[in-house]
């Protein structure tokens, strides 16, 4: 094989394997849900998710900072009003759970709650 074949071939297979390196691309990146906290509330107050398949959870805070922990689910994240947290999240469990807001945020703090409503 003449060097000028070769150094096709190579050129080919390293544009190949860059092309299979890049970022995700919006087809490609698992679905991302956002989820706002502020005294005393989620929103969305329910989110549905598929057992198995990834999301990018992101929690943000509109006011001080908030947890959310769903320790069926192994699910704890702490977002405050300047940094969001961002979990790539697998749910394994099917069933409705209840997360809960971890970081004493004022009087109401014990009636801060999700659901998470996990499907096949």
């Amino acid at each position: 094989m003449p060097i000028r074949h070769i150094l096709i071939l190579s050129f080919l297979v390293i544009l190949t394997m860059g092309a299979s390196m890049q970022e995700p691309t919006a087809a490609t990146a698992p679905p991302r849900v956002e989820i706002d906290a502020r005294r005393f509330t989620y929103q969305p107050d329910t989110v549905t998710l598929k057992a198995g398949k990834p999301v990018l959870l992101v929690l943000k805070s509109e006011d001080v900072t908030h947890g959310l922990r769903i320790r069926e689910l192994g699910l704890d994240m702490k977002a405050s009003k300047k940094k969001p947290d961002e979990v790539l999240f697998t749910p394994q469990k099917t069933g409705d759970f209840v997360g809960h807001c971890t970081v004493f945020c004022g009087a109401k703090h014990g009636t801060m709650k999700i659901g998470f409503h996990i499907v096949n």
